[in-house]
C-alpha cells in the first residue's frame, strides 16, 4: 500500500475518532451495557460461586457482542445522512481501504474500552484471575472480529429502511463461531 493511501486511512481513523469524543455517549452507552449486562447474570443465576466461575467466559462474550452491536447502525449511517460519505467516496481512498478504516475507528471506539471492562465484569463473576489473560487474549482477534463483521453487516443495511432491525440478524449468525471458540479457549 502506498504512502498516500496509508496517510489517507490514518486521516479517516482520526476524523473518526475525534467524532467519537465528540459523540461519546455511544462508547459510553455499550460500555455501560456491557458492564450492566454481565451484573444481571450473577442475580438471575444466584450467588453460586462455581456456577458463575463456569460461566463467566460465556458471560463476558455474549455481553461484548450484544455490546459491539450497539453503535454499528450509526458507523456508515451518520455519514450517510449529512453527505459526508459521498464526500469521503470522492477523496480518492479506494471504498474497501475507507470502510477497514471506519471499521478500525469502530474497534478503537468500541472494543478496545470493551476488553478493558472485561477485565473487571470477569473478575466480577468469579474468573479466576490466572484465567484472566487467557480472556483478554481471545477477546482482542474476537472484538476485532466483531468489529469487522459488523462493518461489513452495516455496509449492506445501509440506506435500508429498518435497517438497525437486520444489523443483529445478520451479524450474530456469521458472529458465532468467534463467540464459541472465544469461551472455549478459556475452558482450554
Amino acid at each position: 500500500m502506498s504512502a498516500s493511501l496509508t496517510a489517507a486511512m490514518g486521516a479517516v481513523i482520526g476524523r473518526d475518532l475525534r467524532l467519537a469524543l465528540r459523540h461519546g455517549a455511544d462508547t459510553l452507552g455499550a460500555v455501560l451495557f456491557f458492564i450492566v449486562a454481565g451484573s444481571l447474570f450473577p442475580l438471575a443465576l444466584g450467588p453460586s460461586p462455581q456456577l458463575l466461575e463456569r460461566m463467566a467466559p460465556g458471560i463476558v462474550w455474549v455481553c461484548a457482542l450484544l455490546a459491539a452491536l450497539l453503535p454499528l447502525d450509526r458507523l456508515f449511517g451518520a455519514e450517510l445522512e449529512d453527505g459526508s460519505l459521498d464526500q469521503l467516496m470522492l477523496s480518492g481512498l479506494p471504498p474497501s481501504l475507507l470502510a477497514l478504516a471506519k471499521m478500525i475507528a469502530h474497534w478503537l471506539t468500541t472494543g478496545l474500552p470493551l476488553m478493558i471492562a472485561a477485565g473487571p465484569v470477569a473478575i466480577m463473576l468469579g474468573l479466576s484471575p490466572s484465567r484472566l489473560p487467557v480472556l483478554l487474549a481471545g477477546l482482542l482477534p474476537g472484538s476485532l472480529t466483531l468489529s469487522l463483521l459488523g462493518g461489513m453487516a452495516a455496509s449492506v443495511v445501509l440506506g435500508a429502511r429498518r435497517g438497525g432491525v437486520l444489523l443483529p440478524l445478520l451479524v450474530l449468525p456469521l458472529a458465532t463461531p468467534a463467540l464459541i471458540f472465544g469461551a472455549a479457549a478459556v475452558e482450554a
